[in-house]
């Protein structure tokens, strides 16, 4: 089955798409994009290291607990119904 199309077809060249296609880079160069690259970071001071680092430890001993009383609580009703 033809597609069909209205009017004649545009003259236009087909244009590549995404980004033109580069030679590879060398191990030294990505080495030292690499560290251009971190240069950049912004590193977060101790006291804000410690904050996220606690802050994070604090949200997965919740979720921990959340998840661990959900299941000891089906467990128990899985139990109950079925014996």
């Amino acid at each position: 089955m033809a597609t069909q199309t209205r009017g004649p077809a545009p003259d236009r060249a087909a244009k590549p798409k995404g980004p033109a296609k580069q030679d590879r880079t060398t191990p030294a160069q990505f080495v030292t994009e690499v560290r251009d690259e971190l240069r950049k970071v912004v590193w977060p001071t101790r006291k804000e290291l410690i904050t996220y680092t606690t802050s994070a430890l604090v949200f997965i001993l919740v979720m921990v607990g959340l998840v661990t009383g959900l299941d000891y609580g089906f467990t128990r009703l899985v139990f109950a119904l079925f014996g």
